[in-house]
C-alpha cells in the first residue's frame, strides 16, 4: 500500500489507487481521472437511474448506454459493479475517447464524461477543474510529474514540507472563491498533470 492513503477509507484508498492505475494505462492526465472519480463519487454496487432509462453504475458512476458498444467483449454492467479497478479503467479508456475524440477544449472533452448537452457539462465542467486543480497538487505533493502539454517536459519533483502544507490545504469553501478559483484555472492557464516514472540515474 503507498504509504501516504494510508489514512484514507478502503473505498478512497481504490479511488485513489485504481484511478491512478488507470490513469497511466490509459495515457491521459492522473489528476483527470481522480477528479472526476471524486465527482462521481460512486461505490461498488451501486445503481443509479437516469430519466432517459440508462443507468449509472459503480465506483465511477459509468453510464450503461456505452456497454451497448462494449457487449461484444462479454463486458456487462455487472462487471462495471463490481469492487476493485475495472471500473476505473473503462472510465478512463472513456476519457481517453473524449479527450480524443470530441470537440472543445480539454475540460469540455472530459466533461462530456458526464454529459455533452452544453448546461449540463458547463456545470459538471466548472467543478472539475476545481477538482482536477486540487488533485494536481496532492499528485505533486507525493510523485514525479510531467507537463503534459510539452514534448520535452522537465519532471517535476515532489514538493518540500513546507510546499506540502500549502498544496494541501482546502480550497475555499465560499461559492465566491469557488468561482474565482474557477475562472482563474481556464484551460490555457492550468496544466494537467500525468506520473512519470522515469529517474535519472
Amino acid at each position: 500500500m503507498l504509504p501516504f492513503i494510508a489514512d484514507l477509507t478502503p473505498i478512497e484508498q481504490e479511488r485513489v489507487v485504481c484511478a491512478i492505475s488507470a490513469a497511466v494505462k490509459y495515457e491521459i492526465p492522473a489528476n483527470i481521472v481522480l477528479a472526476v472519480a471524486e465527482k462521481e463519487g460512486g461505490k461498488p454496487g451501486q445503481w443509479v437511474s437516469n430519466s432517459n432509462g440508462t443507468y449509472d453504475v459503480g465506483s465511477m458512476q459509468f453510464n450503461t448506454a456505452y456497454l451497448h458498444d462494449l457487449a461484444r467483449y462479454g463486458i456487462t454492467a455487472n462487471d462495471v459493479a463490481a469492487a476493485g479497478c475495472y471500473s476505473f479503467d473503462l472510465a478512463a479508456w472513456r476519457l481517453r475517447m473524449h479527450i480524443r475524440n470530441d470537440q472543445g477544449d480539454l475540460w469540455t472533452k472530459a466533461a462530456n464524461y458526464h454529459s455533452r448537452t452544453p448546461r449540463y457539462n458547463a456545470v459538471y465542467r466548472a467543478d472539475l477543474i476545481l477538482k482536477a486543480s486540487k488533485w494536481a497538487d496532492w499528485l505533486e505533493v507525493h510523485f514525479v510529474t510531467l507537463d503534459v502539454t510539452k514534448a520535452d517536459t522537465v519532471p517535476s519533483m515532489p514538493l518540500q514540507p513546507i510546499e506540502v502544507q500549502r498544496a494541501t490545504q482546502q480550497t475555499p469553501a465560499s461559492p465566491a472563491a469557488k468561482q474565482a478559483l474557477a475562472n482563474s484555472l481556464s484551460p490555457k492557464k492550468y496544466v494537467p498533470r500525468s506520473i512519470s516514472f522515469k529517474t535519472d540515474d
